[in-house]
């Protein structure tokens, strides 16, 4: 499972000062691939000039954005057989997921605490399931532990059904260790339950009774019989907030309550009252069940970029970059295409998949074909706070050997940890993957998880002497949770490159309305967009729609898109192919 903060997230983005000549990064990137080849060879990695776009102007299915979600639906529509093209407004692929390279240092700009990629059958990590379709697999450094830096103290919080323990009895008491285990005995046994369903199985029409129902109903009523009277009731509750377990099983403790509180916000931008159960046990069941472990992949979160790329190819698919979609086409009330911003027309024969967000993808359709209760609905959509951005490539030396790639730092537990610069996550990705930086160095991405306020940027030039000052004043929040996780080895004033991203920063190179992390819906009281829209042939996935927010979350989405464009028996066939 890969969380969403660092950054599915969500999503992060390529985070450059605004002069920032994107040909620098451009060449760099581009000239990278995982077999040495020079991407620019690979005859289906499109990319478009100023006024022509290359290669045949049509598709069975085009794909509006490259981010985990378009690419997990593009490429598995690939691998069903269907034509597909992914238009992509960059340079790299990859949207909150990139990686871009600045003085042979190479950033991950979004999600980097990642699980699962290991996974294989029926109750594996969807991103898992989609790489393995595609035939795919990604190298990974494996670790089990992050440095946490919180008012009653620091320490290395250890992965694993008992390690924790220790930690709550010597920061928080033993009652928390008593409760902690309590929640541990309660919902563990309903991982079968969240699990039994794998995601790859679900479609959006009447062919779900075949690919999910009749598949899997067996496997889902043992797992009923084994959890029994009590752990099946407890399973009526996977759709409901996870607020709701905690009280029910009258967990007082405030460390414990707060600790929940931070790993639900790290995992989809809510706290414990917003998130659904189903995603906390989930994460629960790859964390703390015996041999768990964390994953890193080896060079970086553009190999996962890579490797699902590589799968469209494999398959027949392209993917053109600096192809920005400025108009979804709708003729005869039906998606039939998308128009480029050099007005050239792509034809989609089949059907119109936007891996944008709900507010963007809302600006792409001509305003009178779009219903009222849809446009309505999306505009009033509560929207996560956006990002401030810290990337750095520094010297490793006077840093402690077993400095570890991730940090967190909270600040104040009675401010919440959904409050502004009071949350901080830090990734030192080069202590895995140390070819990501020169050697002797390391490089850093350092960021407040979807809490900054965008109304304090709305308007703001860029290039004016207020914004600067205002980039200077919100990062030093970030900047000396920096220094606090680095130690007294690190200087600010020694780092080969340092870039400060800002909300604005993050709505332009990511194209995100007001910069955001996403829909900020809340379990039990909002559900997440389905897949279909009210316009025929045009379809949504991404951190939009169901399942959510998040990396499995984005891919999921991607799947069930791809899955609802085939047939039944093209969808069984890919399920009985890869095992689940």
């Amino acid at each position: 499972m890969a969380l969403s903060y660092l950054p599915t997230h969500p999503h992060l983005h390529r985070f450059l000062p605004p002069n920032f000549k994107s040909s620098t990064v451009r060449k760099s990137v581009l000239a990278r691939s995982s077999n040495g080849q020079d991407a620019s060879s690979r005859g289906s990695l499109l990319l478009q000039e100023k006024n022509s776009f290359p290669g045949k102007p049509e598709a069975d299915i085009v794909v509006i954005g490259s981010g985990i979600g378009g690419l997990c639906c593009g490429g598995l529509l690939a691998r069903y057989g269907q034509e597909v093209l992914v238009l992509e407004s960059h340079d790299q692929p990859g949207g909150a997921a990139h990686s871009f390279k600045i003085k042979d240092y190479e950033f991950d700009s979004g999600p980097s605490l990642f699980s699962g990629f290991q996974s294989r059958g029926p109750q594996a990590n969807p991103l898992a399931q989609v790489l393995d379709a595609l035939g795919e697999s990604l190298p990974c450094a494996k670790y089990d532990s992050w440095m946490v830096y919180i008012p009653e103290g620091e320490f290395l919080s250890r992965i694993g059904p008992t390690e924790f323990y220790k930690d709550l009895e010597k920061y928080a008491s033993k009652n928390a260790v008593q409760e902690w285990k309590k929640l541990l005995d309660a919902i563990l046994p309903l991982s079968a339950t969240a699990t039994a369903l794998p995601p790859l199985s679900i479609r959006g029409d009447l062919g779900v009774l075949s690919t999910v129902a009749a598949r899997y109903a067996p496997s889902l009523l043992k797992s009923f019989i084994q959890m029994g009277p009590q752990g099946a009731l407890g399973a009526t509750k996977l759709l409901r907030p996870f607020s709701e377990i905690i009280d029910s099983l009258e967990l007082e403790d405030p460390f414990v309550r707060n600790w929940i509180d931070l790993l639900a916000f790290l995992l989809a931008g809510v706290k414990s009252n917003g998130i659904l159960s189903a995603e906390m046990v989930y994460m629960f069941a790859e964390w703390y069940k015996p041999g768990c472990s964390l994953e890193y992949p080896l060079h970086g979160s553009g190999a996962l970029v890579n490797a699902l790329v590589r799968g469209i190819e494999k398959f027949g698919g392209r993917l053109s970059l600096r192809s920005h979609v400025e108009k979804i086409v709708v003729e005869n009330d039906r998606a039939t295409g998308v128009k480029l911003s050099s007005g050239q027309f792509i034809r989609a024969r089949k059907a119109v998949v936007s891996n944008a967000s709900m507010w963007d993808t809302l600006k792409l359709l001509p305003k009178e074909v779009v219903p009222k209760s849809y446009r309505d609905r999306i505009d009033m959509t509560p929207q996560c706070e956006s990002f401030m951005h810290l990337h750095l490539g520094f010297d490793a030396e006077g840093l402690r050997e077993d400095l570890g790639i991730h940090h967190i730092v909270v600040n104040d537990w009675d401010r919440g940890v959904d409050a502004d610069q009071n949350v901080v996550l830090i990734s030192v990705p080069s202590v895995l993957s140390p070819d990501l930086a020169p050697p002797g160095k390391h490089v850093l991405h350092a960021y407040t998880p979807g809490t900054e306020p965008f109304e304090l940027w709305k308007g703001l030039d860029p290039r004016s002497a207020e914004y600067k000052k205002l980039k200077a004043e919100r990062s030093e929040v970030i900047w000396r949770a920096v220094e606090r996780a680095l130690g007294p080895g690190f200087s600010r004033d020694k780092c080969d490159v340092k870039l400060v991203g800002t909300p604005l920063t993050h709505q332009r190179f990511l194209r995100r309305n007001r910069g955001t992390y996403g829909p900020a819906i809340q379990a039990g009281k909002e559900t997440f967009p389905g897949h279909s829209t009210p316009i025929p042939q045009l379809y949504c996935c991404g951190d939009s729609t169901f399942p959510g927010i998040g990396v499995p979350a984005v891919a999921a989405s991607g799947a069930i898109v791809a899955n609802s464009l085939v047939s039944v028996s093209q969808h069984s066939e890919l399920l009985d192919a890869i095992g689940i």
